[in-house]
């Protein structure tokens, strides 16, 4: 877990200075920093309070998932990250679009409110995996966050779709939200199909909870 946490961060840092051709990229180190203070705060209190939802929430990628709609959901869904975070450092290499210094603070507040609802997410249901599927000692959440919308950590998700291109200093980035969105959309519906068939309570929580990502809109 901790080489994960240390491997990622430096995975994305290069992709992202590489694309760029610099390093003078303030925006990315900023972007990093954020990324992983609102990571590893939360999972190392995970570490040592519920290690297990850490570890289920690790797990994760399109070859971690068990049913095909949700490898062909989650492989969209890393090419738009990809796609996004490319953009933003060609858009820093070339200059097609430069943000204001506020606006892209702006987008680091909405990437660290992002990362740390879905870490809040963990924390409140224990498994609340990074793949969908439904374990014989699960039972259902319905508080907290999931008292607002039936998929918090996808909500998280969206937030930091949006704050991601910003806080790199690219408007171009923000292109990829949409598909981003589309993609998170087409797992919820299957995610929901399975939890209804599976999950015990799930049809009476739809009812009490009737908004899926964002309330009173969907």
């Amino acid at each position: 877990m901790l080489l994960f946490a240390l491997v990622e961060p430096v995975v994305f840092g290069t992709m992202l200075f590489l694309v760029a051709g610099t390093v003078n990229y303030w925006q990315a180190w900023l972007f990093l920093a954020v990324y992983v203070l609102s990571t590893w705060i939360p999972s190392t209190y995970l570490l040592r309070t519920n290690p297990i939802a850490l570890q289920r929430r690790m797990r994760g990628g399109p070859t971690a998932e068990t049913r095909t709609a949700q490898k062909v959901v989650m492989s969209g869904l890393w090419l738009s990250l990809t796609s996004m975070f490319v953009v933003s450092a060609l858009d820093r290499r070339f200059g097609w679009s430069p943000v204001p210094t506020a606006i892209s603070l702006v987008g680091d507040v909405l990437v660290a409110v992002g990362l740390s609802v879905m870490m809040l997410v963990v924390i409140q249901n224990s498994h609340a995996a990074a793949t969908v599927r439904v374990e014989s000692s699960q039972t259902l959440v319905s508080t907290g966050l999931y008292g607002l919308v039936r998929h918090p950590m996808y909500t998280g998700n969206v937030i930091m779709l949006v704050g991601a291109p910003l806080a790199l200093g690219s408007f171009w980035g923000l292109i990829f939200v949409i598909p981003g969105v589309i993609v998170l959309s087409m797992r919820i519906r299957d995610e929901e199909k399975l939890l209804r068939e599976e999950l015990a309570g799930y049809q009476e929580y739809t009812q009490k909870v009737r908004y899926r990502l964002v309330p009173l809109m969907w």
